[in-house]
Parts: C-alpha cells; structure tokens; sequence
C-alpha cells in the first residue's frame, strides 16, 4: 500500500521555522517528482513548492520564495520543506504530493498520483 506521511507542523511564532517531512513508504519514489501543497480554512489548496525527481530543480510559489526550502532524501525515500520567517499567513494543512509528471508543472496541475493526509501549520502573530 503506497503512503505519503507528513509530519512536523505544529505551532509557531510569527519569524519562526519548521521543517515538515514526508515519508513515503509503498513503493520507491525515486523517479517521482515531489511536491508541497498547502490549504487554509475555508480556501482552495495551493501550490508550494516541487522537487524534480533527480533533486537538482527545485520551484516554488512566489508567496515562499526566499523563506521556503524543499529537498529530498532519495535514500530514505523522504522529502522536507524547510520554512523560515514564517508569517500568520502562511497557516495551513500542509500536503505533501508524488507525481510521475514533471516538476516544473505541478504548481498548474490539479491531479497527482499520490496524496498524504497532510500536517497542520499553525503561525501565531
């Protein structure tokens, strides 16, 4: 059975960090392009940021660009996103997604083939 299992949100102050993980099991995800998404209260999920299979490109939304790292751990199967400077606005169930497409496109595309059940960041001004 394939899992994407997100951990590390939690509760932060306005300027702090986290690092979120995501630990895929089921299968080697290596030829995957990896994903973050993101969804507050009461508004649709959003792209974040993409890691292409390889871990040589990274993208990202303009909103995390500067603050937001994602990388990846092939060996282990698993991918972080680092977040620094965190703002209230940056509050959301965090999801981490796995897709044979390319990670260039995944902030224009809706459907991945693999989903986690997310992780809650939670940033206090």
């Amino acid at each position: 059975q394939v899992q994407l299992v997100e951990s590390g949100g939690g509760l932060v102050q306005a300027g702090g960090s986290l690092r979120l993980s995501c630990a895929a099991s089921g299968r080697t995800f290596s030829s995957y392009a990896m994903g973050w998404f993101r969804q507050a209260p009461g508004k649709e999920r959003k792209f974040v940021a993409a890691i292409n299979w390889s871990g040589e490109w990274q993208y990202y939304a303009d909103s995390v660009k500067g603050r937001f790292t994602v990388s990846r751990e092939k060996a282990k199967n698993t991918v972080f996103l680092q977040m620094n400077s965190l703002k209230p606005e940056d509050a959301a169930v965090y999801f981490c997604a796995a897709d044979h497409g390319l990670a260039s496109t995944m902030a224009t595309r809706a459907g991945m083939d693999y989903w986690g059940k997310g992780t809650l960041v939670t940033v206090s001004s």
